[in-house]
């Protein structure tokens, strides 16, 4: 499996010299960095180049390195049914940069975009109907970015009240980032069946 995937990886680099910048095979499978400006043309070559026919656009994901420039990296997994090869794709961008929507090529594009647009805050140029996926109307910030905190900012409840949804602050019991996790039963004062013999107490020996 390897040389057709070295065959594949300089096929792609001769007809893209300039575009290419990064090209390995780890995990069996054939992972290229494109510029980010080139994204759509390797896509259509890969899908319409007799040579490749990766006619599947298997997923659209992200990836958020916080200590780079260029912290936001979008992955491309494109499969070839008839050949039974697989590829990755990737190119890098920033909070602000638009990377090309990959629709035109793959119209399966439009919901793993929305999907990365959602979650991480990559916004794709010419995108159909480029709006929130999974969080809620009016939700602020990328859930997925490293810089996001883990409990959130808001949460969500109905209020039977007033009848509709409402947004509040978030309200932890204990402090999230000091949780003691050698101590589950913290703020505990009884003493759990059993618990008396780690204390010397009545039944320990």
């Amino acid at each position: 499996m390897t040389m057709p995937l070295e065959d594949l990886g300089e096929r792609l680099a001769a007809a893209f010299a300039p575009d290419v910048l990064r090209r390995e095979i780890a995990h069996g499978e054939l992972m290229v960095t494109v510029r980010r400006d080139a994204i759509v043309r390797v896509l259509q070559f890969l899908r319409d180049n007799p040579a490749c026919g990766f006619n599947v656009l298997v997923d659209v994901c992200g990836v958020d390195y916080p200590e780079r420039a260029e912290r936001l990296e979008v992955v491309y997994n494109l499969l070839s049914t008839t050949r039974n090869q697989r590829i990755r794709l990737k190119v890098t961008t920033d909070e602000q940069t638009p990377v090309p929507s990959a629709t035109p090529v793959y119209s399966a594009a439009g919901w793993f975009e929305r999907e990365c647009w959602d979650l991480l805050g990559v916004y794709f140029s010419d995108h159909p109907d480029l709006r929130r996926l999974l969080t809620d109307y009016g939700f602020e910030g990328h859930p997925l970015r490293k810089d996001f905190p883990l409990t959130g900012y808001v949460e969500v409840r109905y209020d039977e009240g007033q009848k509709r949804v409402v947004y509040e602050p978030v309200k932890l019991k204990q402090e999230f980032r000091s949780f003691d996790f050698l101590s589950p039963w913290e703020g505990m004062n009884e003493i759990l069946p059993g618990d008396e013999k780690a204390t010397g107490g009545e039944g320990s020996k």
